[in-house]
């Protein structure tokens, strides 16, 4: 039987699913104002991981993926590009697919953005506060009241006096107490609004990942998962908003994957060692960055480093040696589960989802084709590979590719020029700091101004 690390049980617990045969998954998602980067790249193949091995145990799965497209970041990011929300988002949205798509991702069964909520997230904290759980504050937001909510703190094992106690909270005159969080926030000038009982406004963060998982998988679903970083306070906020709003259980299995460190440091663009999906295509092949990623198990920290790459290329590079040496490989219509080696495969990933001990399993097969020229062996390899999303290149190809993947332009040339335009105009009317952000947030794309007497020209980096 399937067992799973269970965040909120801090256990690991057998899995059985609300109804048989079928599995509902919600995945926080990215918020898209900037390139994925490498944690955002663990998120995605950690879970499409899971996804794959539930639908090759039979399982219909339901998986939501969400996307965060209207964020005080996104606002930010659009205003110094002088450019709409929805442009920038919209350009971000199709990058992420891309970086998604070279890392061998499944497109999850649905993928809603949050601006497309907003009624549903607007009718939940109508609910919240006809249940005296929010309260409408004198500036226009509304804020969830934590104090109201008994079970706050059971996610992160951190109670409310331990929280005030040892937590930064913003001190705010509008809020009852420092820990209760927004649900909505007051029209400011400028920025995106929808009509709501308590004024012009949008959603806070929180309250999006509520209302789009109960409006696609029901008001009590199998897993929630994400990054360790928002266990809390996202997911716990999510706890609160959505039990308070229907009185009783949210989820049955939380489950949070490690952070990534680069060099043993925490990866952070302060001390600039953040690394984007794309930055690490350049140099190395998809197939190595996902082999990684699924070397280390999902809930233990994943430390990045060059030659941490460049041996997990040389670990890969062998179990493609062993396929090409075996010569070709019939598919198979079904795994033989009585098979030592797919016995061992499927209790590792039984024991939450084990990927480290999965591959042992992949360089054993490896070892005994080097052995034997077994094409039974080989041909368990190349299928068990497939259900990690790995070994199913030609072996000659993959052992002749020795360039990166060639990720497409992210940004369209009219966008470019479009933005120079801007910039230009920027200089003439005297708004040098305005030209000055988009030309580094040019830089920080890829796109390198030339500016000289015949004009602005541009080139990729």
């Amino acid at each position: 039987m399937l067992k799973i690390y269970n965040s909120i049980a801090r256990e690991k617990q057998d899995f059985v699913p609300l109804t048989p045969g079928k599995v509902k998954i919600y995945v926080c998602g990215m918020t898209v104002y900037d390139y994925c980067h490498l944690g955002h790249a663990r998120v995605l193949v950690v879970f499409d991981t899971v996804v794959r091995w539930f639908k090759a145990n039979n399982f219909a799965v339901s998986y939501v993926r969400n996307v965060t497209d209207i964020d005080d970041k996104i606002i930010k990011r659009a205003q110094e590009n002088h450019e709409s929300i929805e442009d920038l988002t919209n350009r971000f949205i199709q990058a992420m697919n891309e970086d998604a798509s070279a890392l061998g991702i499944v497109s999850p069964t649905y993928e809603p953005r949050a601006t497309d909520y907003v009624e549903q997230m607007i009718s939940m904290i109508n609910t919240l506060i006809s249940k005296k759980l929010a309260y409408p504050a004198s500036n226009g937001d509304v804020y969830y009241s934590v104090h109201d909510f008994p079970g706050y703190g059971k996610l992160s094992g951190k109670s409310l006096d331990d929280l005030r106690a040892g937590e930064r909270v913003e001190i705010d005159s509008n809020k009852k107490d420092p820990l209760d969080f927004v649900l909505w926030k007051a029209a400011k000038p400028g920025e995106p609004s929808w009509e709501s009982p308590w004024g012009k406004g949008r959603p806070g963060w929180h309250i999006e990942c509520s209302a789009m998982s109960e409006q696609l998988l029901g008001v009590h679903f199998d897993i929630h998962g994400g990054g360790q970083d928002l266990q809390f306070p996202h997911h716990e906020n999510e706890i609160a908003q959505s039990e308070g709003a229907h009185d009783h259980p949210f989820v049955n299995y939380w489950m949070h994957n490690g952070f990534v460190r680069v060099d043993n440091e925490k990866m952070s663009k302060s001390l600039g060692n953040f690394f984007t999906v794309r930055e690490i295509l350049k140099h190395y092949q998809a197939e190595v960055v996902r082999f990684f990623i699924l070397r280390a198990h999902y809930r233990s920290p994943l430390n990045y480093s060059d030659q941490h790459l460049k041996d997990t290329k040389l670990a890969l590079d062998r179990l493609y040696i062993a396929l090409k040496e075996a010569g070709p490989t019939e598919e198979k219509a079904a795994i033989n589960w009585n098979n030592a080696a797919a016995r061992k495969f499927q209790d590792a990933m039984n024991d939450d989802f084990n990927t480290p001990e999965a591959i042992a399993v992949l360089f054993e097969l490896a070892s005994d084709i080097n052995k034997t020229d077994s094409q039974e062996s080989a041909g368990l390899l190349k299928t068990l590979g497939g259900l990690l999303g790995l070994l199913q290149q030609n072996p000659q190809d993959y052992l002749q590719n020795k360039a990166a993947v060639n990720m497409p332009d992210s940004l369209a040339q009219d966008t470019i020029e479009k933005l120079i335009q801007q910039r230009i105009t920027a200089r003439k009317e005297g708004r040098y700091s305005d030209a000055d952000a988009i030309r580094k947030s040019l830089l920080e794309q890829g796109i390198i101004l030339e500016d000289s007497s015949q004009g602005t020209t541009w080139r990729r980096q």
